[in-house]
């Protein structure tokens, strides 16, 4: 009670139960020279020194000695505050805390010093989406070849990939640096981690980027075979045929994503990343795809007629 807080009530707070603790800042100027003065208020109502009720003495405070690999073990559980994204909080460990123990020599010599537990999933999540996003890449790209029938032009669709990506990663910077500023405003901050979870926007990019890319060269594919047109020709004319298709699937997945990204509310900011980087994505391929792409794709047929 005196160092750790009473336990004193609970309540509930919608379906959460929240326990009631009582705390005192004596706890926290407590030693052992001057632990035997501390008052305890007795059922009688006399007020007594705490040496005068109980006998005093320093021992080790755990009855075993935890090795691991043979060497003396202490752990120490970290719990970051919710707004902190496990990513940050341990990098925040490794180099704000560890490091700086390091450098000032509160850490002796001989000590390792090991991050686990949530710490060591975040690096198996990490390696499990790597391997996932090169799984997908080949998914995709098999896909595309079943459907054209044709090695080459898959890689020329996938080429937007990369810029979608690339769209995601600026509009999660954009939405940062925009959501600093709302308190000059009068609303509240808008602050998104590039967390895990915000990681997975881009293994729905891989599939999702690829839509209007496909529109483009599929159309401008049929126009070079069976109309007989020149690259130039059938490209114009597949970016004049499938413009309005694209803008269509462009706006109403923008419009469908806005207001998990800007409006805040409970559990938004869970997956807010996720749809920043899918809307910002998709609105830089759509660019990318009616500019760079069929530029691209006129050289391709160009070298591919030659």
């Amino acid at each position: 009670a005196l160092t750790d807080g009473s336990f004193v009530d609970e309540f509930f707070l919608g379906d959460d139960k929240i326990d009631m603790y009582l705390y005192s800042t004596a706890g926290q100027k407590a030693d052992l020279d001057t632990l035997g003065q501390l008052p305890i208020y007795t059922p009688s109502g006399a007020v007594l020194p705490l040496g005068s009720l109980a006998s005093i003495e320093e021992t080790i405070g755990t009855d075993s000695l935890r090795r691991v690999n043979g060497r003396r073990t202490v752990t120490l559980n970290i719990i970051p505050p919710r707004s902190v994204a496990l990513e940050t909080g341990v990098q925040q460990v490794r180099e704000e805390l560890v490091e700086y123990l390091r450098d000032r020599g509160e850490i002796p010599l001989g000590t390792e010093i090991a991050i686990s537990g949530a710490a060591d999933q975040l690096d198996a999540t990490r390696a499990s989406l790597l391997g996932n996003y090169a799984i997908a890449l080949l998914v995709v790209y098999l896909l595309l070849v079943a459907i054209f029938s044709h090695w080459g032009y898959p890689l020329l669709i996938m080429t937007t990939i990369p810029l979608g990506i690339a769209g995601g990663v600026v509009g999660l910077a954009l939405l940062n640096g925009v959501g600093a500023m709302l308190p000059l405003f009068g609303f509240s901050a808008i602050t998104q981690p590039f967390d895990m979870i915000s990681m997975l926007g881009f293994l729905i990019l891989m599939g999702a980027v690829v839509n209007n890319p496909i529109l483009i060269v599929d159309r401008a594919v049929k126009n070079l075979r069976e109309k007989r047109l020149g690259p130039r020709d059938a490209v114009s004319e597949a970016v004049h045929a499938r413009l309005r298709p694209i803008a269509m699937t462009t706006v109403t997945t923008i419009l469908g994503l806005a207001p998990l990204v800007l409006i805040p509310g409970a559990g938004t900011e869970l997956y807010r990343g996720v749809g920043a980087i899918v809307m910002f994505g998709i609105l830089g391929s759509a660019l990318v795809t009616i500019t760079a792409l069929p530029a691209l794709t006129v050289t391709i047929l160009e070298l591919n007629d030659t």
